[in-house]
């Protein structure tokens, strides 16, 4: 039988993909929208203020609020501006980061969040979406406002988490080793959230995981590819977010702070008052926060953040073609309004200040 000189591989590799275009380097996107030194300032401000409430250094609360997902620019930066304003009244209790999160990671199939697709249309302009995520998260730390985001994608850290004060790895992605190999190497705060079952152990482990040194392959901001070698991150945390059943209750506070120190961890947690926490009723973050605040309240230590999702307005909505959308409403999961958040902070502010006359 005769044989091709050259082997013809595309009948093995490729098969299904349909298409392959070029993307930007994070090095020419950071060329062109560069962060000042004040920016700079406000980022490393965030990350410094995180990790001393984590070592015990700073007795105020971190909350991260904001959004699910952030669709629209304008819209996001009308809520950065009311949040900032509300950041700087409470700023001796509560280290306030606006979340702002690019990326989703869906059940099933939908719309992948601004960087994949900030048309809303499926025209996934990925390199416009990158630029576009960068540049809103360098017009919120003009304000003075530090940012938080989740780490989905494992390439896009290298377009943005220069501007980010504070990370999350969600509960799909906490069992991830090269996730908790991305944290290890991140310069910010990382809280790693309970697996979508409830267990708190695989958290846990994350920070174990990403405290350690790793080697991995990754992308350097010039593009290329690159082995990459990490010290660890000593800024890890647990977020408690739910799963079967909420666990947010001061009963669930001692059951994760007894798994920690057992694994030789700081007895500390972050919780997220949506999600499974809220049954996925956007209204009920109202009085998961305000429990929370009650047992922040009654003087425990170990709850060092909580986590709420809120827009300019409540609820959420669906992208359907050819109509208009609502104006500051969620694509997402449904978020409680910014009328609703603002007496949950002032809340939240109260408890740290009665927490601190009982130290």
């Amino acid at each position: 039988m005769n044989r091709p000189l050259t082997d013809d591989t595309t009948r093995t590799d490729d098969l299904r993909i349909a298409r392959v275009r070029p993307l930007i380097s994070p090095a020419w996107l950071l060329e062109r929208c560069p962060a000042s030194p004040e920016q700079e300032a406000v980022v490393q401000g965030g990350r410094d203020a995180v990790a001393q409430v984590l070592r015990g250094e700073d007795d105020r609360l971190v909350v991260v609020v904001g959004p699910c997902s952030i669709h629209d620019h304008a819209q996001a930066m009308a809520y950065a501006r009311l949040l900032h304003a509300a950041a700087e009244r409470h700023a001796q209790d509560l280290v306030v980061l606006m979340r702002v999160y690019f990326e989703k990671p869906r059940t099933t199939v939908g719309w992948k969040g601004y960087i994949n697709d900030p048309h809303l249309d499926g025209s996934y302009a990925i390199n416009e979406g990158l630029e576009l995520a960068r540049r809103l998260l360098l017009d919120i730390t003009d304000l003075g406002l530090p940012v938080a985001t989740e780490f989905l994608d494992l390439l896009s850290p290298q377009f943005i988490s220069d501007l980010v004060s504070w990370g999350a790895i969600g509960a799909r992605t906490t069992e991830s080793q090269t996730h908790r190999q991305l944290a290890s190497g991140l310069s910010c705060p990382v809280g790693f959230k309970n697996g979508t079952d409830g267990g708190v152990k695989v958290a846990a482990d994350a920070i174990q995981a990403a405290g350690a040194a790793h080697a991995f392959k990754g992308m350097t901001k010039m593009g290329v590819a690159a082995i990459f070698e990490t010290a660890g991150n000593p800024d890890c945390h647990v977020i408690l977010r739910g799963g079967q059943a909420p666990n947010y209750s001061a009963a669930d506070v001692d059951a994760a702070s007894a798994m920690l120190a057992k694994a030789g961890l700081r007895e500390q947690v972050m919780i997220d008052v949506s999600h499974a926490n809220s049954e996925k009723k956007h209204e009920r973050q109202i009085g998961v926060t305000q429990d929370v605040a009650a047992q922040v309240a009654a003087g425990d230590q170990r709850i060092m953040g909580l986590m709420i999702e809120s827009h300019l307005h409540e609820g959420r909505q669906d992208l359907v073609p050819g109509q208009a959308l609502q104006h500051g409403v969620s694509l997402t999961d449904a978020c409680i309004s910014w009328d609703q958040t603002e007496p949950l902070l002032q809340t939240l502010a109260q408890a740290v200040q009665r927490r601190r006359m009982k130290a």
